[in-house]
């Protein structure tokens, strides 16, 4: 007959586990933790229950107190008590700790089998097509970081920063719910967009129907029809019907371009400079109100500064990092 189960296969590896937790809780108290981390801090929790039991125990213990002494000694917790008489004092000692590894035990499993979070982000420039096993498609746009949880119930994005374009796989018993700040969208069978800014919100609906409203109200919020363009900020929620064309524009971004349409150049200037590192600066308020027309690729600032230059009769110099526009 094999020998019953343990968490523990001995003193040594309790005491390595107990020693690797120990590293994961001093790192996750760092600033420098990230997606990246998170990833596989999930992975080793995953990988057993002891894992689980043993960082859960230590971060009981984690206080500003006693944070040196856990961490310095580990292997204190797992030393085995010497023999003695039995003792009432003794025995409920025992049916106490019994009561603990029942509930770390208990912890552990709700904390293995509750929904992950899965964060995807881009940088300052990238794009990701991100697919679900569903069939939803999100491609993220120049610098967008959201949190997906998908689970057998439910689908709910949030989006913390940027744009993303949703094609969803529509499914009435699980609705697909969008959190942008304090707006959540509701997915009808639906191909929209959503870019989230510091202080505006647009939502833009090509094809199918969501309803948009406060994240926290009863009331069901506004329906959306194909074309149409929500937008909200701090004071107002409006919403607008917009061209087939001017939809299109606005989603170059999946294609690498931008288009402008006698747009003003500090919009132009603006929208460039979310997907480089290198800035375009206008260093004339009155210059940022000549309009231009054309089509641009992303990436490229130095063709897009040729064509200011050549088209609008203005002066352009090469700064470094920043191309200074100027009459």
């Amino acid at each position: 007959m094999s020998a019953p189960h343990n968490i523990f296969s001995g003193n040594a590896g309790a005491t390595d586990v107990e020693a690797r937790a120990a590293e994961w809780l001093e790192r996750r108290d760092s600033a420098s933790w990230s997606v990246a981390d998170q990833d596989a801090f999930d992975a080793w929790m995953a990988e057993s229950p002891a894992h689980v039991v043993a960082y859960w125990r230590l971060e009981g213990a984690w206080t500003s107190a006693d944070r040196l002494a856990v961490l310095r000694a580990p292997e204190l917790e797992w030393q085995m008590p010497a023999r003695r008489k039995f003792q009432w004092p003794a025995v409920m000692g025992i049916a106490a700790a019994f009561v603990m590894v029942a509930a770390i035990g208990a912890a552990a499993i709700s904390y293995m089998s509750r929904p992950r979070d899965r964060i995807y982000s881009t940088d300052v420039g990238g794009r990701e097509l991100v697919t679900f096993a569903d069939g939803t498609q999100i491609e993220l746009n120049t610098d967008t970081t959201l949190r997906a949880r998908m689970t057998t119930a439910s689908r709910t994005i949030w989006l913390d920063q940027g744009e993303a374009y949703f094609q969803v796989k529509h499914d009435a018993a699980h609705p697909f719910v969008v959190y942008a700040g304090n707006h959540r969208i509701t997915d009808l069978g639906t191909k929209f967009f959503v870019r989230r800014g510091p202080q505006r919100l647009e939502v833009a609906l090509l094809q199918g129907r969501v309803r948009v409203g406060a994240a926290d109200a009863q009331a069901p919020g506004r329906l959306l029809e194909p074309g149409d363009e929500a937008v909200a900020t701090a004071n107002s929620f409006s919403v607008t019907r917009q061209s087939r064309q001017r939809l299109s524009d606005q989603l170059g971004w999946r294609d690498g371009v931008l288009t402008f349409r006698y747009t003003a150049l500090a919009d132009a200037v603006k929208e460039l400079n979310r997907y480089n590192t290198r800035k375009l600066v206008i260093a004339d308020p009155a210059v940022g109100q000549l309009k231009i027309y054309g089509t641009f690729q992303l990436r490229d600032v130095d063709v897009f500064a040729r064509a200011v230059r050549d088209a609008l009769g203005l002066r352009v110099s090469d700064e470094g990092n920043e191309i200074l526009i100027q009459r």
